[in-house]
């Protein structure tokens, strides 16, 4: 990720997604912040994220962009709560980042055959190479 700027937008998109169901849990609190301090944003810059949207960028990469929906897909997943909202809100996430819609879905449905639906990273690179060969 090359600039603060986009680091700072991959969080707002997170504490927005975290939002779709109402409330922001601990897990979920903790996980966004876990996610901040290894993007090294600042703490009140994080902090300022809950009451303001910073300006929206698509992450650049390709690498990326997979990267920050392996992200959601894990925030979606910390409470081990999965509304229905929140996956049709990931997929449309997803699409608006330009992944493959046939990859989103792959990945979604094969969440559930891994422990807290946690998809390995190794299966989404494949997943997402598969889609793109």
């Amino acid at each position: 990720m090359s600039s603060y700027k986009e680091k700072l937008s991959v969080l707002s998109e997170m504490i927005e997604f975290a939002k779709v169901d109402g409330t922001i849990g601990d897990l979920e609190f903790d996980f966004l912040r876990s996610v901040a301090e290894k993007l090294v944003v600042n703490s009140d810059d994080f902090e300022a994220l809950f009451e303001k949207e910073p300006e929206h960028v698509i992450p650049k990469t390709e690498a990326d962009r997979i990267l920050q929906f392996h992200r959601l897909v894990l925030l979606m997943n910390v409470d081990q709560i999965q509304e229905e909202s929140e996956v049709g809100r990931l997929h449309n996430l997803g699409l608006g980042m330009g992944l493959p819609p046939s990859a989103i879905s792959q990945v979604l449905s094969v969440m559930h055959q891994y422990p807290n639906n946690i998809v390995p990273p190794d299966v989404l690179i494949s997943i997402f190479k598969a889609h793109y060969n």
